[in-house]
């Protein structure tokens, strides 16, 4: 007697996951930048640190998290490696001491220089033109937002 599939069968392929599709997306996406970033010595979470800095220096652990998503938890450890190879530093503010602010150093600044191919050349190598990036990206964010709400 033949295999018959219920309908419910479908649903739980794994190709038809959208949580796997973006899974699978974003490891592709990491692997395209991990060449450019090993190039200037940066780990990917290390380079959205620095976009966040270069875009607002002096931001506090919190704020730094509110952009990335990441909580203190995960992102001390970050900005300690980061520290210690001279990119940045954390500083205790004298007010309330449980807020650390980060502040780029001379060196984390610099490396701005050496990133600024970085989107042209990822954008090349997805072959995609801008205006789909671009309307790729923003129907990404609203997707993000409805499940955040």
């Amino acid at each position: 007697m033949p295999n018959k599939k219920k309908p419910a069968d479908h649903a739980l392929h794994l190709e038809n996951q959208l949580c796997f599709t973006l899974y699978s997306t974003s490891l592709a996406m990491t692997k395209l930048y991990k060449p450019l970033l090993e190039a200037i010595g940066l780990t990917y979470p290390q380079y959205l640190v620095m976009l966040v800095l270069w875009e607002e220096d002096g931001l506090t652990v919190s704020e730094i998290g509110e952009h990335l998503f990441l909580n203190s938890g995960t992102l001390t450890p970050l900005l300690k490696r980061m520290e210690a190879n001279g990119l940045l530093a954390r500083l205790r503010d004298s007010e309330d001491e449980r807020r650390v602010h980060v502040k780029l150093t001379a060196a984390g600044s610099l490396l701005k220089v050496k990133a600024e191919d970085i989107p042209s050349c990822i954008h090349d190598m997805t072959g995609c033109s801008l205006i789909e990036l671009v309307s790729l990206t923003q129907n990404i964010k609203k997707f993000r937002q409805r499940l955040m709400d």
